[in-house]
């Protein structure tokens, strides 16, 4: 390859894993946030596709993408806030539950999207990162979701607010001993629901950056499992918002070497390197999940109920 072509093609991955890794951030952020009270919320892929259709929805209706993003935070959280509710209730499993209302997810914004598989919607704007660059296909391949920024800069604030705020001790504490929650006069079930909601909310926006961003439509098979995948990265991450920012990098990248080789004009294999998110979430379970050991940053509560 010639210098330009290696130029290109590093440019496209480093673009992929800004563009292609922005749902997962978000998506992995939330999850963060919903693990470290305690909770597990599998449903996040139904949050995810439920915020991209309703952010490319209000999108389309307002001529607004920032609307749409609005409205994609709401949904998550509207979804998640009756998953932290229905897990409160006695005998109730997070991660039955978490698979109904993924089901009811995807089922309600199959049924509500039907009409906007044709139409076009406003899109978020992007920033350009390939300035410094002569090359055009460079300069396109750094062009960078706007929400992007907000997503890392919400990383560094998760990891600040656990360690030096009343907030972020709760929550913990939520997720670490619901026994000593309890016995300092905190609700267990009231922190847990707060927590689950704000992590539906935060995984909205990974929606709308599907929809209103990359690939910038809505069908239904946006997500291909992107909020499912999130919940391997965060165990990747070690329950670690910054680490999530690296693990999304990571997904992203791979995702995007098929794109990047067919940049390149190599068109051999493109099919089978749109697998490589997946294959790394199976590595991931299989290396962090051995049986009879503990994951290390692993929320007490989760563990005690795995």
């Amino acid at each position: 390859m010639t210098a330009d072509q290696i130029m290109i093609f590093i440019a496209a991955i480093v673009g992929g894993a800004l563009r292609v890794g922005a749902p997962f951030l978000f998506v992995s952020l939330g999850e963060c946030i919903t693990e470290k009270a305690g909770r597990i919320n599998l449903g996040l892929e139904g949050v995810l596709v439920l915020s991209a259709m309703a952010a490319f929805g209000v999108a389309w209706l307002s001529g607004s993408a920032w609307l749409g993003v609005l409205a994609a935070a709401a949904a998550g959280a509207l979804l998640a806030t009756l998953h932290g509710l229905l897990c409160s209730l006695p005998r109730v499993n997070d991660v039955a539950t978490g698979i109904a209302l993924m089901l009811l997810g995807t089922g309600l914004a199959f049924y509500l999207g039907k009409p906007l598989i044709q139409p076009q919607a406003p899109q978020l704007p992007s920033i350009a990162l390939g300035g410094w660059s002569t090359v055009s296909a460079v300069q396109s391949a750094l062009q960078v979701n706007a929400l992007v920024p907000l997503g890392i800069a919400l990383a560094f604030a998760l990891r600040w607010a656990y360690a030096n705020t009343r907030v972020g001790l709760l929550l913990r504490m939520a997720g670490d001993s619901a026994n000593a929650t309890r016995a300092l006069g905190y609700s267990v079930s009231g922190l847990r629901i707060a927590a689950t909601a704000a992590g539906g909310a935060i995984a909205g926006l990974g929606g709308a950056c599907l929809t209103l961003y990359y690939p910038g439509s809505w069908n239904e098979g946006i997500s291909s499992g992107q909020g499912l995948i999130a919940v391997a990265l965060v165990i990747f991450a070690r329950w670690n918002p910054v680490r999530c920012v690296w693990a999304a990098a990571l997904f992203g990248g791979a995702g995007a070497i098929g794109p990047a080789l067919q940049s390149l004009g190599i068109g051999w294999g493109y099919h089978l390197f749109n697998t490589v998110p997946y294959v790394l979430t199976l590595v991931i379970l299989v290396l962090s999940c051995k049986p009879g050991s503990i994951a290390k940053g692993s929320p007490g509560e989760l563990s005690s109920s795995t």
